[in-house]
């Protein structure tokens, strides 16, 4: 269940270098994105119209990709502008190009009608390219389903049980029931966790000697972007005290690769100790660690999954409403694309 009419993160600003060709493959198309002299990026077809050969293993030429198995010379639009051994370029000759925008570190692209490519739909992921947040980039390659993810994102009452160790530390997770409501694109989920244990890492950042409250605030939009906010601080401090307290922003987005393999892009930034650099690598390995979590038991479910396609289906459970809503709203979408 892919929607076509939206932004999908394609890659990190850093994967594209000026003379880099990559390949990244996006709802089973293979592309080849890379950069023009003046910065901005393309995003074309990696298979060459002529004998299908993989374009990402070509040529940069200026604004032009060349493709090295017979020559054929591709423009920044994809019109085919030389043809080694012709005198003219036959019109059929083209590799179909798809919108692109680089925003707050990330580059961003549209799968679906160029004609509706809106910018003004990506999201505001500020903690990308703000001063008053530290954080570092990180990526990684899910053999599963990108909605079995989103699931996951849309009911962290798991922190409880797959992170135990990590962003969990408590059943208090999961115990308190999270609010639920929809908005522009997508849906909002708010978790207090009140009078509980710091998590693992927190208790390395922090210096907690007691119980903590602790936040959990996001929207999750389409195609599968999460921007979170996290807070966590003493039980003896007012909530609106942020004396000790540890701040958290969660920028992440799912991109289905194929369909049964994502990426995922993400990071988590932090507003507190600013000039302690191995504050924020402890912070990007202590949510790989976590990720990595998630990554053995979201594929352990695929392959189960796939391995017993006459279960009957899965049972819901109060946990479910957020990723219930949220499912129910991309199904509206991808059967109103597909109508009209």
């Amino acid at each position: 269940m892919y929607l076509k009419n939206c932004w999908y993160v394609a890659a990190w600003d850093h994967e594209v270098l000026a003379d880099t060709l990559l390949q990244r493959t996006i709802l089973n198309q293979s592309l080849v994105i890379y950069r023009r002299e003046d910065g901005s990026t393309v995003a074309m077809d990696n298979r060459c119209c002529h004998r299908h050969a993989p374009l990402h293993l070509g040529r940069k030429e200026g604004d032009c990709i060349r493709c090295m198995y017979h020559g054929l010379k591709y423009d920044a639009t994809g019109r085919c502008i030389e043809v080694p051994g012709q005198d003219s370029v036959p019109p059929k000759l083209g590799q179909r190009v798809y919108p692109t925008v680089q925003r707050q570190r990330w580059i961003w692209i549209w799968m679906g009608d160029p004609a509706l490519a809106d910018a003004s739909l990506i999201q505001d992921m500020f903690s990308l390219d703000s001063p008053e947040w530290r954080w570092l980039p990180s990526y990684l390659h899910y053999k599963c389903n990108y909605l079995y993810i989103a699931d996951n994102l849309l009911d962290f009452s798991h922190l409880s049980y797959v992170h135990e160790k990590t962003f969990g530390g408590s059943p208090n997770i999961a115990e308190a029931r999270p609010e639920v409501s929809e908005i522009e694109r997508g849906v909002k989920v708010s978790r207090t966790v009140r009078n509980t244990v710091p998590a693992p890492y927190h208790k390395r950042l922090g210096n907690f000697t007691g119980p903590v409250h602790r936040w959990f605030n996001y929207d999750f939009v389409v195609p599968g972007i999460l921007r979170l906010e996290g807070r966590v601080q003493s039980v003896d401090n007012a909530d609106d005290d942020m004396t000790g307290a540890l701040r958290f922003h969660s920028c992440q987005a799912l991109t289905p690769e194929t369909d049964r393999t994502t990426h995922y892009f993400f990071m988590q930034a932090h507003n507190f100790r600013l000039d302690d650099a191995t504050i924020t690598e402890s912070i990007l390995q202590s949510q790989r660690a976590a990720f990595l979590e998630d990554k053995t038991i979201l594929e352990a479910q695929q392959a189960m999954i796939d391995s017993t396609p006459d279960a009957p289906p899965m049972r819901p459970i109060a946990a479910d409403a957020g990723l219930a809503r949220y499912r129910r709203l991309l199904q509206k979408m991808v059967d109103a694309e597909s109508a009209s």
